[in-house]
């Protein structure tokens, strides 16, 4: 064996982590000077099982790069891009900025139905002047902090005029369950989570003016005089409505641009 060949990275100290050193460190030199470092001290099943990881690593990132290419080509498919107001906005730094946070939130796009909002969150955030950017980035940042279940009660909260938390869950299709079960204790945090959020809240009468008009005073039983009475996840007296925050997300998440342009294939494929 020529003494060239002995220093092959796939034999000798170096052996399979040697191999992925090189293979990686040229696109990522930390990578690469790690596993070359380290290889030494690895056996060979150890080297296999970090060859492995970093296999699984790999398809991870392409699958994502995937989403996200197919992703900008269904907003570019949904533009009209003989409109100069719309291609002077997805040149502007403005628009690339919420481009690049939504990439930098994509593991919060768990799912098919939540990559379709993100990308309707992007393609009406390049055709429409309603809400500010700012606004636009904080209808991202929910893509990663909310979950499906929480999208489809804000769903079925609107148009609706005030509905009860019975008839929201009626409406997303949940069967009947005890009020002691962990779906009854999921539903009662989901609520408080889009309450508190400020994207839904009791519905209120307003005046002309859009001022909230104070409810009549209620007689509250003195203190002491009995348990307080105990409220239902699934009550069906106090109705909701979402707020207007929670309306311009329904517009820009929930509203499907029409195709300009059909898609001829697909990256997943």
């Amino acid at each position: 064996m020529d003494d060239d060949e002995s220093e092959l990275p796939g034999s000798g100290i170096g052996g399979k982590a040697g191999r992925t050193a090189l293979q990686l460190g040229s696109g990522i030199p930390v990578i690469g000077a790690f596993l070359a470092a380290a290889a030494s001290a690895w056996s060979e099943h150890e080297q296999d099982r970090v060859n492995n990881f970093f296999h699984y690593w790999l398809k991870m990132l392409e699958d994502e790069l995937k989403e996200q290419a197919q992703t900008v080509l269904e907003i570019m498919a949904r533009l009209d891009l003989k409109d100069e107001k719309i291609a002077a906005r997805i040149e502007s730094k403005e628009y690339q900025s919420l481009i690049r946070k939504a990439f930098r939130d994509w593991a919060g796009a768990d799912s098919e139905e939540k990559r379709g909002w993100i990308r309707n969150i992007l393609s009406n955030a390049a055709a429409s002047e309603v809400t500010s950017d700012d606004v636009v980035r904080l209808f991202i940042d929910w893509m990663k902090t909310y979950s499906e279940m929480h999208f489809h009660v804000i769903a079925a909260v609107y148009n609706s005029n005030g509905i009860t938390r019975g008839t929201i869950w009626k409406k997303i299709g949940k069967a009947p369950v005890r009020e002691d079960s962990p779906e009854a204790g999921l539903y009662r945090l989901l609520i408080r989570d889009l309450n508190m959020g400020g994207i839904i809240r009791q519905h209120r009468e307003k005046d002309g003016f859009g001022n909230f008009i104070a409810k009549a005073p209620q007689k509250r039983t003195p203190a002491g005089s009995g348990p307080k009475p105990f409220e239902s996840a699934f009550d069906d007296e106090d109705k909701y409505e979402l707020s207007e925050l929670g309306q311009q997300f329904v517009h820009y998440a929930m509203t499907d641009l029409p195709l300009k342009i059909e898609m001829k294939s697909s990256f997943t494929e």
